[in-house]
């Protein structure tokens, strides 16, 4: 069966897999589409979201190295996906890169505890191909706790239950699209968004156990930076850029709000969110920009629930075409003001919440 999905109105529920062969007007498919390969047919030249690039040949790439950048880059070879490489394979050769992994080698030698897992720092590459990104979250610091990060910004594996800033980030959707259900057990794995095309990424990619930032200022921030600006200019036909708190917004102050969207606001932190991330609409703004720039099909199923009992009918031909006119033509198209300098006071204290996002947030409110 496949998945339900979060419509962009959020009065109606997602129709079964079994809708999938009706017509655009009562269908699923005209909301998003039956499942899709990673690599679309190469005739689909139209396509938002075209195939990878054929021309980058790893194997000589990898000839090229010298045997001490192929020790260092093992992981990269091994675990980057091939789209992202072929973009990013002279970044990796830089001498600050070369330096930040001799650090992590240092940082492996010791015996030192290293978050996430090795094979899991690049999986943001893996579940998002750079030709899927439909939407960006820019993330800081990965969780620094056992069981915690796994590559995927605010995404944590079973059986940890959602960080705080994850639970404030459920609301925000469900104030958005009231069908939206939190996951059995406040569960926080967030690997089908990254497999629907939202690239979820942390700014710093590891992190030391228990030591919030320790791997920061050590070249992982150009690498990053190096991959959202990719996405900016490689994403022609745009792409929806979530930058949540002060720092987030740096990340994206460059991108081009022509082309793409850019939507900001304070951190979902529990020191932050109550200064604007609920009200701030994200989920369906996002999704309204997508739908006018691609239609229907191109929009995201926020859903991370399996199954629904609900399925109503789909709004009309004549409703969806009104919808998306006065999303076109709607700020909601264009960046509304950035949110990172409200009033912080009357702050929650830093004993009521413990994810790695207390920095950033601290940072947000200091600000």
């Amino acid at each position: 069966m496949v998945s339900p999905a979060l419509k962009r109105n959020a009065d109606h529920f997602s129709a079964s897999s079994s809708d999938s062969k009706k017509t655009k007007s009562a269908s699923i498919t005209s909301f998003f589409g039956p499942p899709k390969s990673k690599t679309p047919d190469a005739t689909q030249t139209s396509a938002p979201f075209p195939p990878r690039s054929a021309s980058f040949n790893k194997d000589k790439w990898i000839a090229s190295l010298t045997a001490e950048q192929k020790e260092l880059l093992q992981l990269e070879i091994d675990t980057l996906d091939e789209s992202w490489l072929a973009h990013l394979k002279d970044e990796v050769v830089t001498t600050e890169f070369l330096n930040l992994k001799r650090f992590l080698k240092k940082e492996k030698d010791s015996k030192a505890k290293v978050f996430p897992p090795e094979a899991d720092v690049y999986s943001w590459s893996r579940h998002t191909p750079l030709h899927s990104v439909k939407v960006v979250i820019v993330g800081q610091d990965p969780y620094h706790n056992d069981n915690q990060a796994h590559g995927l910004a605010f995404s944590v594996r079973p059986p940890t239950r959602a960080p705080p800033s994850l639970v404030n980030i459920y609301k925000g959707i469900k104030k958005n699209y009231p069908e939206f259900q939190i996951p059995p057990n406040n569960a926080g794995l967030l690997t089908p968004w990254a497999d629907r095309g939202v690239l979820m990424l942390n700014t710093c990619l590891t992190v030391r156990a228990h030591q919030a930032n320790s791997h920061s200022n050590k070249g992982w921030e150009k690498f990053t930076q190096k991959a959202i600006d990719l996405v900016a200019r490689v994403r022609t036909n745009g792409v929806v850029f979530l930058a949540w708190g002060s720092p987030a917004g740096t990340r994206v102050a460059k991108v081009n709000r022509q082309k793409h969207c850019v939507l900001q606001s304070v951190h979902p932190s529990p020191l932050s969110a109550h200064r604007g991330f609920f009200d701030n609409g994200h989920f369906k703004k996002c999704n309204d920009w997508l739908a006018s720039r691609y239609g229907d099909d191109g929009i995201i199923d926020w859903s991370l629930v399996p199954t629904m009992k609900s399925t109503p009918t789909l709004p009309s031909n004549k409703e969806n075409s009104s919808t998306l006119a006065n999303v076109a033509s709607s700020p909601i198209a264009t960046p509304g003001p950035c949110l990172d300098k409200e009033d912080t006071k009357s702050c929650p204290g830093e004993d009521e919440f413990d994810d790695a996002d207390v920095l950033e947030a601290l940072a947000e409110v200091e600000a």
